[in-house]
């Protein structure tokens, strides 16, 4: 098993961690970008209040509640709907990244993720309810975000959403369950990620000219 990876079961057992569930919600499709480049698949994240990049979901108190109970009171919170997330649709549990903000006292953070495949009219009651019902909208999310899984002419799409910054490993299960469902080519993958490399770069140098710029205007 793989460093920070843990089964289900030695997950369940480290009652003095804290437990939080996302899931992946995705569907197929057969819509065209600009009525060419072909979209294939539908993917949703989100906006979070803190700026980062994530998928829905938060924490369980396993106390008082199941992982899939909790993940789908954060859901109903979160999208505004309803939805069974079982057992069979957990993928994987592991230790999140230490955070430079956390106590090393702090309990140690188990992170559970899940996927769950729609069809393309719940993708979209899904996105609607998230803007319309959902009682965390523009509060903890900011709103919903597909995922570009294509790639542009001109190379942006899934290198430039890949460029942008996640929060703890949501950018590992985004990539490793893209991987896993075959959602991308492995050879696109890999390139998407050396382009975001450079993306990252370009963007650190713009904002080191930018903090430069405001600098020289402060009083």
């Amino acid at each position: 098993m793989a460093s920070g990876q843990l089964s289900r079961a030695e997950a369940l057992a480290c009652s003095r961690c804290r437990h939080a569930c996302h899931v992946m919600l995705y569907c197929d499709t057969n819509t065209l970008l600009f009525g060419s480049i072909p979209i294939r698949h539908i993917v949703l994240m989100q906006m979070r209040f803190d700026g980062l990049l994530g998928f829905p979901g938060g924490f369980v108190n396993l106390s008082k509640e199941s992982l899939e109970a909790g993940l789908g009171r954060e859901l109903s919170e979160e999208l505004g709907v309803a939805l069974q997330i079982l057992e069979e649709d957990h993928v994987d549990s592991c230790f999140a990244p230490a955070s430079s903000l956390s106590s090393s006292t702090s309990p140690r953070l188990i992170t559970h993720f899940y996927t769950k495949k729609l069809e393309e009219r719940q993708i979209r009651a899904v996105e609607t309810a998230a803007v319309t019902t959902a009682t965390d909208h523009g509060q903890e999310v900011l709103g919903m975000v597909r995922v570009p899984l294509h790639t542009t002419k001109s190379g942006g799409g899934l290198a430039s959403f890949l460029s942008h910054s996640f929060i703890s490993n949501a950018r590992f299960q985004l990539l490793r369950t893209l991987t896993r469902l075959h959602l991308v080519a492995a050879e696109e993958l890999q390139e998407a990620l050396a382009r975001s490399l450079k993306i990252r770069a370009s963007t650190e140098e713009e904002l080191r000219d930018a903090l430069a710029l405001v600098e020289g205007e402060t009083p």
